[in-house]
């Protein structure tokens, strides 16, 4: 009946999906290379009616208003500090703004009382069988599950042993971002106050949390780069070389970014697949259809979790059939929110003085900036089923009537 089902990643979507599944009985494990929860990054963000309406059904939502931000303002100022734009907290922020560390546990408490959590480790090969996926890990002993859901990004270990090498189907869309925390020595306020010129923003802000610290967030336009990924002192040195010679606070960020002991770093890229499953092996959020920056991943992937997991239910544990129903209900969907991010660069940092100066003219003006954010909420959108309701009083996958705890 395909009850065991495991999960790579550890972060939202991984999370998410296993909040469903332990809810309809499934049996579930969720391996993360990491060693425990990852903290920091960047706030994230839901906006409109289905992102919403999926996280009460989650019974979360109350929770996550407790955590708000309240939103995010962005200024972006020129190299002596005069303000060029003004963009109001809701803007950046939606109807929902997390600190990405705070989702995660929330998700990840919701989950692990009945979920199997392994971190420290990672999958290294796959094996279908008639019956089956044999998965060799890293360090654990290898095991054989139902069925294997990718929830592990845009750089996904599953998509690559699974479907093909990451340049099949991820493409830099001509920008690097990075993000780091320093002490909040003057004094910040929370938001984020952010020098501009052309092809280049580096910005800072008081964290919401803790206002003796403060979060850097840096993005520059530039041809793909060759890089090590996982070598933090390559991407600090990528990231002075991008902004060497600029004035306004920039030299203290990047001596603050040398001390710093973890820094983000990775290119603006999108993910496109053009099947989100092979066999028993399925792709859930960045994995099937991610955007660095700015394509509403974390509320797609709260959307993709709620679906696949009440498709899987819905359909007994028959994964031919729920992945098919799966792709084809969020594919549009998820595309559409994706094309953010394709915006993301151009927008955060237009790669002409003339454009920088189009972009300030529009958006300081209200109207422009309601048009934008009633876009938004229409593009993430969309029809959804109620499984929780078609559930209630059914038996499980594995023989137990479906819980709504």
């Amino acid at each position: 009946m395909n009850t065991r089902i495991l999960i790579s990643g550890a972060s939202i979507a991984g999370p998410a999906l296993a909040h469903w599944l332990v809810r309809y009985g499934f049996e579930v494990t969720v391996v993360e290379l990491a060693p425990a929860l990852r903290d920091g990054g960047q706030d994230v963000d839901f906006r409109g009616r289905t992102h919403l309406t999926v996280l009460e059904r989650m019974g979360v939502l109350d929770e996550l208003r407790a955590l708000g931000t309240g939103g995010s303002p962005m200024t972006f100022v020129d190299a002596d500090g005069r303000r060029l734009l003004h963009l109001p907290a809701e803007f950046a922020g939606g109807d929902l703004e997390i600190p990405r560390g705070e989702l995660s546990r929330l998700l990840h408490r919701h989950s692990s009382a009945r979920a199997e959590y392994v971190f420290g480790d990672s999958i290294t090969a796959l094996e279908e069988t008639p019956s089956g996926v044999r998965v060799a890990f890293r360090h654990g002993a290898p095991r054989e599950f139902d069925l294997v859901i990718g929830a592990d990004g845009l750089h996904s270990t599953v998509r690559r042993l699974a479907f093909g090498p990451e340049e099949r189907y991820v493409r830099h869309l001509g920008y690097y971002a990075a993000t780091w925390q320093l002490p909040n020595e003057s004094g910040l306020p929370v938001g984020s106050v952010g020098l501009n010129v052309p092809g280049r923003l580096m910005s800072v802000g008081a964290a919401h949390r803790d206002p003796s610290r403060a979060g850097a967030f840096c993005l520059f336009a530039s041809p793909e780069l060759r890089y090590d990924r996982h070598d933090p002192a390559q991407h600090k040195a990528l990231v002075r070389a991008a902004f060497a010679g600029l004035g306004w606070r920039v030299p203290y960020l990047l001596e603050r970014l040398d001390a710093a002991p973890e820094v983000y770093f990775d290119s603006i890229s999108r993910a496109d697949v053009p099947a989100w499953s092979s066999g028993r092996i399925a792709l859930i959020g960045d994995a099937a259809c991610g955007a660095t920056i700015g394509g509403m991943g974390t509320g797609t992937a709260v959307v993709a979790a709620y679906v696949l997991a009440g498709e899987l239910a819905r359909a007994r544990g028959d994964h031919r059939t729920a992945f098919e129903r799966y792709e084809k209900l969020l594919r549009g969907y998820a595309q559409g929110c994706q094309k953010g991010g394709d915006r993301t660069g151009p927008f955060l940092a237009p790669r002409t003085t003339t454009g920088l100066r189009f972009r300030n003219a529009v958006l300081n003006r209200r109207w422009a900036l309601e048009k934008m954010l009633e876009l938004g909420k229409q593009v993430s959108s969309v029809e959804l089923p109620d499984y929780e309701a078609e559930w209630s009083g059914a038996a499980g996958p594995a023989g137990r009537s479906g819980s709504a705890g």
